[in-house]
């Protein structure tokens, strides 16, 4: 069966009149008397009529729709900043169109273009691990289009941002199994061209730096696609190291969780041969065997801020005096002690 959506023209035919006085009769227009009111809108009652929301917003140059484009929707931190913007933006009187990357620069590519041609007002961005070229992003801003990065960005000079101190929360994990008298702490090492794993390595060097303790090549492998099996491979590699290393901090949470699977299958013990530290808390590190101690990013915030961000900057254009002033807001990392970092020597129960 095929759908017609009633117009003002079927209103305006049935009744006689001209679809301008439809349109000012159901606007409640002075100059249209009551019964022609009356009239128009009894029958536009009986025909369910809709607004067309979409020609309304063209013609207001204004659709109230924010573009979010997400790396990894499954990833447990970028879930829960979903709900935070949504939180922001529902709230404000907008609707979020969502686009998942899927880690892929082309991908990415694809959804800008696609969220641009459905006329967003606005769009939220983390860029995915492939990404080291910004034109298409640079093309959107030049068109007008405002954009706030979150977690993941680059050095826009023209674009605000809201990011967590993933350097002070890496120091903080490593300083930690330093003080759980761990000598050499390993590192699974995240994507090289994001600019948080590389905030994250930073943290780490700089920790070791400063309790005067060696940072060996070998204790160092790359994991650029960031995943549990990655992770894994990994943690097997460090682990094939002589001497092997009595700790691992990971880049997030999966490859913690994949070198926790290497440990076990070494026929180690977690924490007491080899500690283990994640960063970004997911919801999962806490069932795994031993629990896992992470660092906690605020993703539910990031997306709130993000969005306020993004919808003030949305608002503002429309003055004609505007001109975009970038903000980054840098929010707090919390450190989640759990088993997997507390050696029984350092006062494990």
């Amino acid at each position: 069966m095929k759908f017609n959506q009633v117009t003002i023209k079927d209103i305006a035919r049935e009744l006689g009149i001209s679809p301008s006085t439809v349109s000012r009769a159901l606007k409640d227009h002075p100059d249209i008397s009551v019964q022609t009111k009356k009239a128009v809108n009894e029958l536009a009652e009986k025909l369910n009529y809709q607004p067309n929301i979409v020609a309304l917003n063209l013609r207001q140059k204004k659709t109230n729709t924010i573009g979010v484009i997400i790396p990894e929707i499954v990833h447990f931190f970028f879930s829960t900043v979903i709900s935070g913007i949504e939180d922001v933006a529902y709230t404000a009187g907008y609707n979020v169109i969502l686009a998942q990357s899927n880690e892929s620069y082309q991908r990415e590519l694809t959804d800008m273009k696609a969220l641009f041609n459905s006329r967003v007002d606005g769009m939220l961005i983390s860029i995915s691990r492939e990404t080291t070229n910004f034109d298409h992003i640079e093309s959107i801003i030049s068109k007008g289009v405002p954009i706030v990065f979150y977690d993941r960005m680059y050095n826009s000079q023209t674009s605000s941002k809201v990011i967590v101190d993933d350097y002070a929360g890496a120091k903080e994990a490593v300083e930690h199994l330093i003080e759980q008298g761990c000598k050499r702490i390993g590192h699974l090492n995240g994507a090289p061209n994001l600019i948080i794993s590389i905030d994250r390595f930073r943290g780490y060097t700089d920790a070791l730096k400063e309790h005067g303790m060696a940072i060996p090549d070998n204790l160092i492998v790359n994991c650029p696609s960031g995943t549990f099996e990655e992770g894994k491979r990994g943690a097997l590699k460090l682990l094939s190291q002589t001497p092997m290393p009595d700790a691992i901090f990971a880049n997030n949470d999966p490859m913690a969780m994949g070198a926790m699977m290497a440990i076990k299958e070494k026929g180690l013990k977690i924490p007491d041969d080899v500690a283990v530290v994640g960063f970004s808390n997911w919801f999962f590190g806490e069932l795994m065997d031993p629990s896992l101690t992470t660092v906690d990013q605020p993703g539910f915030e990031m997306g709130q801020e993000a969005a306020r961000l993004l919808i003030r900057q949305i608002e503002m254009k429309e003055k004609e005096d505007f001109e975009p002033q970038p903000e980054t807001k840098v929010l707090k990392t919390k450190l989640i002690i759990r088993n997997s970092s507390l050696k029984k020597k350092a006062g494990k129960n």
